[in-house]
């Protein structure tokens, strides 16, 4: 059950929101203002990148150079803006 992060950028609150399956409708919007405008956060929090129980994570990640040395984006399952 990932717990994904976001930014209000009306209010700038964050805010978190438990998906508890793909399946599930989840209501995204800010708590403290009902904005829908807002973007997702990298987390604090941990995560196992690989595969559990026999499945795969769904987690891809994409290496490149920037203009700081090399930068990594990883794409992680879930609903994003």
């Amino acid at each position: 059950m990932p717990i994904y992060e976001f930014k209000c950028l009306k209010c700038e609150d964050l805010f978190e929101i438990l998906v508890m399956s793909s399946s599930d409708s989840v209501e995204m919007k800010c708590p403290k203002c009902n904005s829908e405008n807002f973007e997702r956060v990298l987390s604090s929090t941990n995560y196992a990148v690989g595969a559990g129980s026999g499945g795969t994570s769904g987690v891809k990640s994409q290496s490149r150079t920037c203009g700081s040395g090399s930068c990594t984006t990883y794409d992680i399952p879930g609903h994003s803006r």
